[in-house]
């Protein structure tokens, strides 16, 4: 009990925006979430498999292929639209804010998970924290 009076203090004080462990915002990426949600991103593209079925699914579009080769994807179809995405005629920073927001997304999770666990209910997968695979136990 005590430890969650401190806790709970700590929380108050400090917030919950860079917690030990979290993957933080930072500003750009914050601006390009407001870009997401504001152009409807999301009636065509899915994170982690939920949202529209136009367009691809975007949770690890930066780290599919490797190296920068999701982020020059991305700008591709971002600055010129094309194969049924619209042309929004995005300014520059407009673009960086929304690569900035697909990288944030990216590290937050995989999807679809590569090695999961499904336990007394819960279903815990490789990049989880609390993920302890057979081989470690």
């Amino acid at each position: 009990m005590v430890s969650y009076f401190f806790y709970s203090v700590y929380i108050y004080a400090s917030g919950t925006d860079a917690l030990p462990g979290m993957i933080s915002h930072t500003n750009e990426s914050r601006h390009g979430q407001q870009l997401f949600q504001e152009y409807h991103c999301t009636a065509c593209h899915q994170f982690y498999g939920l949202g529209g079925h136009l367009g691809p699914e975007l949770t690890n579009a930066m780290s599919y292929r490797g190296g920068d080769i999701g982020e020059i994807i991305a700008r591709a179809f971002l600055v010129n639209g094309g194969n049924g995405m619209p042309n929004f005629n995005l300014s520059e920073t407009e673009v960086s804010a929304l690569v900035a927001y697909l990288k944030f997304v990216d590290k937050t999770g995989t999807y679809p998970p590569k090695n999961y666990e499904v336990k007394w209910g819960m279903i815990f997968q490789e990049d989880d924290p609390e993920w302890i695979s057979k081989e470690m136990q």
